[in-house]
């Protein structure tokens, strides 16, 4: 391995994004230090943690025609039947569910689980409860994408948590996007939903850990074997 590559192991890339809040992190962990010394430690900490928030490291994802990719690193919180947020206007019938939770600690720049065409985009105010409780996917301020793909339309609601207060959409609606393509960011703690037609079994279970990018979640062609092994993030 040279050189260049065990350094971008380390120093991982960060999200234009986070540009702004690190250099008020630094501006402060300056003020605090000229003031008492440990003040400085403590801003310096911060500092460190507000770049690891915000690091943006390169995937490599799965391009096999069908797959279905996760949209956020966190854990699988939960699988289940449940209606699509109305503001999407697909039909008001049960889809699967697959819920990503993602903690202060994951990396929160969130990627397309499959190719298509943006056919709907809506954001809806709300509240900023825990992204883990299930009344999250109504009450919690979100940005829901419906993606038309051949094999079907898929849903993808980006979920404020109980910390975040902002979610930045990096397409728009009318937009084409790839698997893996990164479509947007939420600041610091939240969720991700995917709803999938019914007819497609979920390759994941609740408690494993996915990997935006990269962790396979189901398969549109049913050609994915049911078991899988999930690295950590």
């Amino acid at each position: 391995m040279s050189l260049v590559d065990s350094v971008r192991k380390v120093i991982v890339p960060v999200h234009k994004e986070g540009y702004v809040f690190i250099a008020i992190a630094l501006v402060a962990t300056l003020v605090l230090g000229h003031l008492w010394t440990p003040f400085g430690w403590i801003g310096a900490i911060v500092t460190l943690w507000v770049c690891y928030f915000f690091r943006d490291p390169v995937r490599i994802t799965p391009l096999r025609e069908g797959l279905v990719i996760s949209p956020a690193d966190g854990r699988v919180s939960q699988v289940a039947s449940a209606l699509p947020p109305p503001e999407l206007n697909l039909p008001a019938e049960p889809m699967t569910r697959i819920s990503i939770f993602m903690n202060v600690f994951d990396c929160h720049v969130n990627r397309a689980p499959v190719p298509g065409r943006i056919v709907k985009m809506a954001y809806t105010p709300g509240l900023f409860l825990n992204a883990e409780l299930d009344k999250a996917s109504d009450d919690n301020e979100r940005n829901a994408l419906a993606i038309e793909t051949p094999a079907g339309t898929v849903g993808v609601v980006q979920i404020a948590g109980l910390i975040a207060r902002r979610i930045v959409p990096f397409v728009k609606e009318g937009d084409l996007i790839a698997t893996g393509e990164r479509f947007g960011l939420i600041r610091f703690g939240s969720r991700v939903d995917v709803y999938l037609p019914t007819h497609v079994i979920p390759l994941v279970g609740e408690g494993q850990t996915a990997i935006a990018g990269e962790t396979v979640l189901a398969d549109f062609s049913g050609a994915e074997p049911a078991a899988r092994l999930f690295k950590g993030i």
